[in-house]
């Protein structure tokens, strides 16, 4: 059985929630990713920050993103899976809840983040396809 931690990123870089959207641009360049965690002050996951939400959410709308906490554009309810969860268990839980990453925890700790790029290394390429299909629905 192919589990959840077999295919995830693992040690996902959060961000606090009173850091401003450059910062958070900053760290997704510097980590090239497109998503972030957002934390809260006791390291509490508040949500997930991407960087279409800085531009659609933010720059588009004429916002500032310098002094735009990361906290203000938090997306949840967060969405998670447990590390030994099978893979197409943690399939279904995209596809039902139309997301394009997912967390993973090891009972509250975050440990990873799989993504639709994690999928697709993972899968034959006609599964591949079909998984994300049904994520982008």
């Amino acid at each position: 059985m192919t589990a959840a931690r077999d295919i995830m990123t693992s040690a996902p870089q959060c961000i606090d929630e009173d850091q401003t959207l450059v910062d958070a641009a900053k760290a997704m360049d510097l980590l090239s990713v497109g998503a972030l965690p957002v934390c809260g002050a006791d390291r509490t996951l508040i949500g997930m920050l991407t960087d279409r939400d800085i531009v659609v959410r933010c720059i588009a709308r004429n916002g500032d993103p310098a002094t735009t906490r990361t906290g203000d554009l938090a997306q949840g309810p967060l969405v998670m899976v447990q590390v030994a969860d099978d893979v197409d268990q943690v399939l279904k839980t995209m596809s039902r809840n139309q997301v394009r990453r997912l967390l993973v925890a090891d009972g509250h700790d975050l440990v990873g983040i799989i993504s639709q790029a994690d999928v697709a290394r993972w899968a034959s390429p006609q599964d591949a396809g079909e998984a994300l299909a049904e994520i982008s629905l």
